[in-house]
């Protein structure tokens, strides 16, 4: 049995903080329900495991996971899953391609397709359930994706004033200047660090 899904999904975050986040495998199976990458065999080849509810029934596969192509300038990326329930009973694959399309400065769209092939007993649910669940997997993983892409915009945007910050406080203490002119370095350094305060308390409270 085979399901096909498209899905597109916005990501708060940049093209290329999204792009960046998808290219990391690990992360990435973070991010879906139950996956964990137990091992990575190359920088294409990893292997883990992925716990999936269909009904009544639970089921765990073990498997591998090749990523097939990675794309820069169209921010693309497929990948080839297969595995095997642990029981032996069931097999699945799946054959995803991702890519990212920018919305605006900050926020872009995050677009799959995907094909899911099931033998086994998890064929047996057919698409009553296979295409629901698939559904509610996807939308599960594109929350938490984007909560960590979201993540990911807020550590860049705190670094970016906080290393200006630090280079105009080493101007202040180091530069040979007049008077008045240095009392305008140390007060821009003064304003640097109440930014750099204020964006870190941002980013605790929303990490917290």
């Amino acid at each position: 049995m085979k399901v096909s899904l498209e899905k597109a999904y916005p990501v708060p975050a940049s093209a290329d903080t999204t792009w960046s986040l998808l290219q990391d495998i690990e992360a990435v199976a973070g991010c879906m329900p139950g996956a964990r990458i137990s091992e990575r065999v190359d920088d294409r080849h990893y292997k883990g495991t992925v716990a999936v509810r269909f009904g009544p029934a639970n089921m765990t596969f073990r498997g591998e996971v090749e990523v097939v192509s990675v794309e820069p300038p169209g921010r693309t990326l497929r990948l080839i899953g297969k595995g095997t329930d642990t029981t032996g009973g069931s097999g699945a694959s799946m054959d995803l391609t991702a890519r990212v399309e920018p919305l605006s400065v900050d926020s872009s769209n995050l677009v799959g397709t995907s094909e899911v092939s099931m033998s086994g007993k998890a064929a047996t649910f057919g698409g009553r359930l296979a295409v629901p669940v698939a559904e509610q997997i996807l939308q599960q993983f594109a929350a938490n994706f984007a909560a960590k892409a979201k993540e990911r915009q807020l550590a860049a945007a705190a670094s970016a004033p906080a290393a200006e910050g630090t280079r105009a406080e080493v101007a202040a203490a180091t530069a040979p200047t007049p008077a008045p002119p240095e009392k305008q370095l140390n007060a821009l350094a003064l304003l640097w660090s109440v930014i750099k305060a204020t964006v870190r308390s941002w980013f605790s409270t929303r990490k917290a």
